[in-house]
This record gives structure tokens, C-alpha cells and sequence, in this order.
């Protein structure tokens, strides 16, 4: 797996390799077209009560594997290869002991929008439990936070830079909005913490010499229960109540997930996480876990890694919550 690109709408491939290679003479494997060469992938074991799964895309850039040891880098390796492997490696023993009330999703596009959850939740049957793989330290999470995304357009009057008071720069809006930001504060949240946002896509076209007339970028929020119901109307009204802003910036909603709860056992080691996952999207379950080999602080960078032994674990940890579940039924 970690010798394939599969970088987001590039997961195809890896669809189709895995379709072959995790068919048992006791599973049903069915590919499902989510769009644009990219499929989800799903493996059940007759009727699933629970149902373990991941996504096949990784954030780009690929990174070929490095195998040091107990140790393995590269993309992929604990977001979320690496939770293929161990979802899978609990369904081959769950299968050695003949259960048959499980399944395997591997979903595409979770990086880009959970493009295949949705499809999922559109056109698919779920089941009572769902048992999500992401990188938590093998952790349960007990809550995740929200997202809210936004796309703001400011707009300038282009003059010549000698004279910057025959126009109105662009930039000069986004860094007067961008302070006010910065000086509002999000009541803190008991469970999840604090609210935080990241700016990106930041353009704006204009020569040295130039004063901006457009400049654009998105709004990016990790949102809690205090404060995910607030954000656009925070945006909102720092836009209204500066007078140079006015009408010269426009503000697009994109919407995003809902801060969410979790279930835990009491005997496994569980905390809240900040990062988002497939599980708001997948609509049809009674009952999510999100819990995984790998750390988040080593995703989506150059230095990601897992260790095989952690992988290991991962699995016993699946293989065991399985049994809990069953015995709750």
C-alpha cells in the first residue's frame, strides 16, 4: 500500500489493488464508483452489526515508505495506511474465530471533503455500530471538534504606490480584519478547549508598486460546542463594525461538521481530539468510535511514521471492542 500514490484523486489504484488482495474464501467485497476514477471499498462478513473503516486518500505529497526497524515512514503510514491495516487484521481474526456480523469501508476522498462518506450516507445502508480508524494514539476519543470554512474577498481601488491616498489597498482590509480576529476571543470550552483558525489560500495579485484592488483567502475553523453555532456571525459583525470594511469585503459560508461525541469503555484510555474525520458523514450509525495507531502530531507532514508494533496493538484494541460491543447487544 505505502509504495502506491494515493493522494487525494489519485486513490483509485489502491481501491482496485485492495479489492483482490483483501477477498477471503468468507468475505463479500463490493467496489462502489464514487466519482472521477475513485471508488469506496467495502468488505462485509454476512449482515454487519459493526462496521470498521477508513479512507484511502492521503494529503499530498506522496512519500515513498522507509523501514527502520519497528518503525515506518512515509505517506500514509498513520493517516490512514496504516489503520487499514490494523481494521484489517482485526477482521482476519474475527473471521479466524467464525464471527460473522462485521464489515470493512474503506471510503474515498476524506481529505477533500469526505467526498465517499457522503456518497456512503446517500446511497448505502449502515449499521448499529461504527468503528472509525484515525490517528489517536490508540486512544478513544471521547469528543472531536467542528469545522466551519469561509472564503473572504476583499476589495481595493488599484493606484499607483507613490500616492496610496488616491486609492485604497486591499491588503490593508484583510490585515485590519485579520487583527480584529485575532482580538476576539471564543469563550473556552470545557471538554474540546479552545476555538482556533488557520488562514489559507492567501492571493492577491498585485505588483510591489501597485496598491492591491483584490485580494482573497479562506477562513479555516476547528470549532467547539461554545462556539461552533457562533462563528459566521462573529465574522459578520467584525465586518459591520469597521467603517473601512463595509462593502468592500464579501463573505462565503461553506458550512462543515458539527462538534460531536464519541463512545468510550471504561477500561480504554480516551480524551477529546481537535481534527475531523469521515464519522459526522456517515449518517446510518447508532453508535461511533474514532480510535487509531499513529499520532496526529506527525500527520499530514514530512516526518510521518508508525510503529508496526503500534499497529499490532491497534488491532488487539479493535479485536477487543468488537467483543464489547457484542456483549452490550
Amino acid at each position: 500500500m505505502l509504495s502506491m500514490d494515493s493522494t487525494s484523486s489519485r486513490e483509485g489504484a489502491l481501491a482496485l489493488m485492495l479489492a483482490e488482495r483483501l477477498k477471503t474464501e468468507h468475505n463479500k467485497v463490493e467496489l462502489m464508483p464514487v466519482g472521477e476514477d475513485t471508488y469506496n471499498l467495502m468488505l462485509t462478513w454476512d449482515e454487519p452489526v459493526v462496521m470498521m473503516c477508513t479512507h484511502l486518500d492521503t494529503v499530498p505529497p506522496y512519500m515513498a515508505p522507509v523501514f527502520e526497524g519497528d518503525r515506518v515512514s512515509g505517506r500514509g503510514t498513520c493517516d490512514a495506511k496504516g489503520q487499514i491495516m490494523a481494521l484489517y487484521g482485526a477482521c482476519l481474526e474475527l473471521e479466524r474465530r467464525g464471527c460473522k456480523d462485521f464489515g470493512l469501508l474503506l471510503l474515498a476522498s476524506e481529505e477533500t471533503g469526505s467526498v465517499g462518506a457522503r456518497w456512503f450516507s446517500r446511497t448505502q445502508k449502515g449499521c448499529e455500530w461504527l468503528i472509525v480508524g484515525e490517528p489517536t494514539d490508540c486512544m478513544m476519543a471521547s469528543a472531536a471538534k467542528g469545522t466551519k470554512s469561509f472564503h473572504l474577498t476583499f476589495t481595493g481601488r488599484a493606484c499607483h504606490s507613490g500616492y496610496p491616498q488616491n486609492g485604497r489597498s486591499a491588503i490593508d482590509g484583510f490585515l485590519d480584519f485579520a487583527e480584529a480576529l485575532r482580538n476576539h476571543t471564543f469563550d473556552n470550552d470545557t471538554l474540546l478547549g479552545e476555538t482556533t483558525w488557520n488562514i489559507g489560500n492567501l492571493m492577491s495579485g498585485n505588483p510591489k508598486n501597485i496598491l492591491s484592488d483584490r485580494l482573497q483567502c479562506d477562513i479555516y475553523f476547528r470549532t467547539t460546542f461554545v462556539s461552533d453555532g457562533i462563528v459566521e456571525e462573529c465574522l459578520r459583525n467584525i465586518i459591520v463594525n469597521d467603517r473601512m470594511l463595509g462593502d468592500s469585503v464579501e463573505l462565503q459560508a461553506f458550512g462543515g461538521d458539527c462538534p460531536g461525541y464519541f463512545e468510550t469503555f471504561d477500561d480504554m484510555a480516551s480524551g477529546p481530539v481537535a481534527f475531523g474525520s469521515d464519522a459526522p458523514h456517515l449518517k446510518d450509525f447508532r453508535h461511533k468510535i474514532l480510535c487509531g495507531p499513529g499520532s496526529i502530531l506527525v500527520a499530514h507532514t514530512p516526518q510521518e511514521y508508525v510503529l508496526l508494533s503500534e499497529i499490532e496493538r491497534a488491532t488487539e484494541l479493535y479485536v477487543r471492542m468488537y467483543d464489547k460491543i457484542k456483549n452490550t447487544l
